[in-house]
């Protein structure tokens, strides 16, 4: 943690594949987006987690339109994950989640009851180390946290109104981090009354210091899971509040690299036409939020540079230098 930490920049521009550089990383994609292929893409990085697993996917607001499919996930714990855990934290803002009995009722409404479903941040929190950080030296997440060997962190991929998108990243930055402490720590800028004052680019470096705690946590034992499907520029937090859908489905990507996924997952809706991507890019480039893959990059947490390994196709390699709206039938 630094003294006086200064946000770095350029969060609002778009780097091409062609000006990265660095090592490449591998990520699985398939354009089926039901069951079947959320568990062909999935085995594909399975082997990597043991043990009790957490599996943190936002389970939305009541009634949210947008969020994953429960019955592909019921389907993809019956099938690879029989014992696992569907972990989520309370809310710093007041609502349907944002005590444990309200966020417990939520779930079940939200049809969620497949499984167990540990709210993190039930009893109390804890703090993790974040090495290198400019913003914390630690950050506080829910207590429970710490009593899970392996974690997946299976994300619906969207906008989000002041992080630009929700990636892998986000979902376990925020949403590891507990309720009272750790949210109010990435929103808050200390001494300050503004409870969500904090925005663009040191808004992201916060969110990607909290998602660092976590990943440095879980060593080589976390995986990540990214749904393209039903991408409104509203995070899956504002329910049945969130802004139409206009940007086409793709597909669903698996990987071990948080970097690379989440990049990829950019790539994909930068390949797009305008008139598809037009909405997303927007919200990613006026929010700043391609901060958290550079910063992401700085911080050792990753590759953006990838090779995409098309499932559907006997796992032909796609190099995004060669373009990747090849891989993907956009509709529209």
């Amino acid at each position: 943690m630094q003294a006086n930490p200064i946000p770095g920049n350029g969060g609002d521009t778009y780097v091409p594949y062609d000006q990265r550089t660095g090592e490449e990383s591998t990520v699985f994609f398939t354009r089926d987006l039901s069951a079947e292929g959320l568990n062909k893409v999935f085995a594909h990085v399975a082997d990597r987690v043991s043990g009790k697993i957490a599996v943190k996917v936002h389970t939305g607001e009541k009634d949210g339109p947008n969020i994953i499919p429960r019955e592909w996930v019921a389907d993809l714990f019956a099938k690879q994950l029989p014992d696992a855990t569907i972990v989520e934290t309370n809310t710093a803002y007041e609502g349907d989640r944002f005590t444990t009995a309200q966020h417990l009722e939520t779930v079940a409404h939200n049809g969620w009851t497949f499984a167990p479903v540990d709210i993190l941040d039930a009893e109390a929190n804890a703090f993790l180390p974040v090495e290198g950080g400019k913003w914390f030296d630690c950050m506080s997440v829910g207590a429970n946290l710490l009593n899970y060997d392996s974690l997946v962190a299976l994300t619906h991929f969207k906008g989000h109104v002041a992080g630009g998108f929700g990636g892998s990243n986000k979902n376990i930055g925020i949403g590891c981090a507990d309720g009272r402490l750790g949210k109010i720590w990435i929103h808050t800028r200390t001494g300050s009354t503004d409870r969500w004052g904090i925005k663009e680019e040191e808004f992201m470096e916060r969110i990607v210091e909290s998602t660092k705690s976590v990943v440095d946590h879980f060593g080589d034992k976390v995986v990540y899971v990214n749904v393209m499907r039903n991408m409104s520029v509203s995070c899956d937090c504002e329910g049945l509040k969130a802004q139409p859908v206009v940007t086409p489905n793709v597909g669903i990507l698996a990987s071990t690299d948080l970097l690379a996924i989440d990049q990829a997952c950019v790539d994909l809706v930068y390949a797009m036409r305008d008139e598809d991507n037009h909405d997303l890019v927007e919200r990613m480039e006026t929010r700043h939020g391609l901060r958290q893959l550079t910063y992401m990059k700085e911080l050792h947490m990753g590759n953006d540079r990838y090779q995409l390994i098309d499932t559907d196709n006997d796992d032909v390699v796609i190099t995004p230098a060669q373009g990747v709206e090849h891989v993907v039938p956009f509709e529209g």
